[in-house]
């Protein structure tokens, strides 16, 4: 056991050097433990407290890294912004950012160092955090957060923590009521240890320990905090278990499988009966127009007969419905992975971006079975440029995509959300998009053109294309589209 801790913490300062992350990380860890000046080496006191930041085991006194991360209401989730657009106490040496994957970008995390000193089973009573003074635009901003229901949320030890920032009291008087807004300034964990790991935490504010920040123009305000340890038997591999149970916020990941499983179930059902009664209705009719005689022209044709000889004709657009048959596979079988990943429990509650990293690491690798179903399918209905097969097929999601979130990464960067993505992080996909999906799509492209087989229809086509009368305007494309979506929507929107 202690050969294979070994290894992997070998393993780990081998990756993050590799990485080039080890003086940034350093840093950080560096900065929330108090030190002011940031290690450029990884000195062998700094490696200890990486290796034991992995590890999630700490010895008497040693530092636990505390993370400040976003701001917002409560009832809206979406809605964050950071942690420090609120006027909270710095660092005295100044605030750090933490090194983030790209996950935890995408899901809008922006963690920062915090000046709680929460070491590790160190009790703390009333410890003063620091001394502000308030004026008129920082009193504005902490009555619109206590007016929206503002929460905050913090990082320790990677265990999510979750809090409020002040409170509405309504004051009845003759005439119309009185709101009045109080900010709390003293927080309170509740900490829980087994042997050299953290547990379990819990926030808690002081609803008697409050400033009136109603009309005051300025105000002076001391934040405090305290910290209590106790000791439980829960093993620290069950300690994320309480977070898939409940959430403190109002949306949260809950699987809901009696409802899949009866869905899947009565789908299936519906499919299975269907499917035998058309192939017990259709099957004669089957044999007979595949046959190469006129007797099936001389019978009188009645209801989907008269279109059985269109039915496999190719379409016009031949190219763009190639392109979306090989997208939708592709993003087919990207759900089933992720759905596979989720099974073996690579996913529990707020194992933060581990889905967003997922899905853009197998949309970029399942990229060649776009171009093959598309290259080959646009191959067996007489398409020739498939080349440009191949390049539609390579921008119809990404593209509408990209344009959708340009528009939602403006209005984000506009209103100073952390939902905006830095531009690093816009390079780092594009990055992704041009070296690893867009080849593997070509390639996909050219194993699908290259491909043998033939086109073998169920029926005869025709050679003229039979004349279809005018339609009324509710069996149209576009109310058709919604009339069949509907039912799905509803079902995604009530779950």
């Amino acid at each position: 056991m202690a050969l294979r801790t070994c290894s992997r913490r070998a393993a780990l300062a081998l990756a993050l050097l590799a990485f080039g992350v080890i003086s940034p990380v350093t840093a950080s860890v560096a900065s929330a433990a108090g030190t002011t000046k940031p290690e450029i080496g990884l000195s062998g006191e700094a490696a200890r407290r990486l290796l034991s930041a992995y590890d999630h085991t700490y010895k008497l006194r040693e530092t636990v890294p505390l993370y400040a991360n976003k701001v917002g209401p409560f009832h809206n989730p979406s809605e964050t912004y950071q942690y420090y657009d609120l006027p909270f106490c710095e660092p005295v040496d100044g605030k750090v950012s933490k090194r983030e994957d790209l996950g935890e970008v995408l899901e809008g995390d922006r963690m920062s160092s915090t000046p709680y000193s929460v070491p590790f089973r160190v009790d703390r009573d009333n410890e003063s955090l620091c001394h502000r003074t308030l004026g008129a635009k920082d009193l504005k901003r902490f009555r619109k957060a206590v007016k929206d229901d503002y929460y905050f949320q913090m990082y320790y030890d990677d265990l999510p923590i979750w809090g409020f920032i002040g409170k509405i009291e309504k004051i009845l008087k003759p005439g119309a009521p009185e709101m009045r807004y109080y900010l709390f300034t003293h927080v309170h964990f509740d900490i829980a240890y087994n042997g050299d790991r953290v547990i379990e935490i819990n926030v808690s504010t002081d609803p008697l320990r409050t400033v009136d920040i109603t009309d005051e123009h300025s105000v002076d305000v001391e934040f405090s905090y305290s910290v209590k340890w106790k000791e439980t038997h829960i093993p620290f591999d069950r300690r994320m278990e309480k977070y898939s149970r409940y959430s403190f916020l109002p949306q949260h990941l809950e699987i809901h499988w009696f409802s899949i499983v009866n869905s899947c179930v009565t789908v299936l059902l519906l499919t299975g009966f269907l499917a035998t009664i058309l192939m017990r209705v259709l099957k004669n009719d089957f044999l007979k127009y595949t046959r190469d005689d006129d007797a099936a022209e001389e019978a009188e044709e009645t209801g989907w007969k008269y279109i059985h000889g269109d039915v496999f004709r190719f379409p016009r657009h031949v190219s763009l419905f190639c392109a979306v048959i090989g997208t939708g596979t592709q993003l087919f079988a990207m759900v089933l992975f992720v759905f596979v990943l989720a099974l073996v429990g690579v996913f529990y509650p707020y194992n933060r971006g581990a889905l967003l990293t997922a899905c853009i690491v197998l949309y970029a690798l399942t990229a060649g079975i776009a171009g093959y179903v598309a290259a080959n399918n646009y191959r067996l209905m007489g398409g020739q440029n498939w080349v440009r097969n191949v390049l539609l097929t390579g921008f119809l999601f990404c593209g509408p995509m990209f344009i959708v979130f340009s528009f939602l990464n403006t209005v984000a960067i506009a209103y100073r959300s952390t939902a905006a993505l830095p531009f690093g992080t816009i390079c780092v996909i594009i990055v992704i998009w041009a070296l690893v999906t867009f080849p593997l799509t070509v390639l996909g492209g050219i194993a699908g053109k290259n491909a043998k087989g033939e086109f073998n229809a169920p029926c005869r086509t025709t050679k003229y294309p039979r004349e279809i009368p005018a339609l009324p305007w509710y069996r149209s494309t576009i109310p058709q589209m919604v009339m069949a979506g509907f039912l799905p929507f509803s079902a995604i929107f009530i779950e």
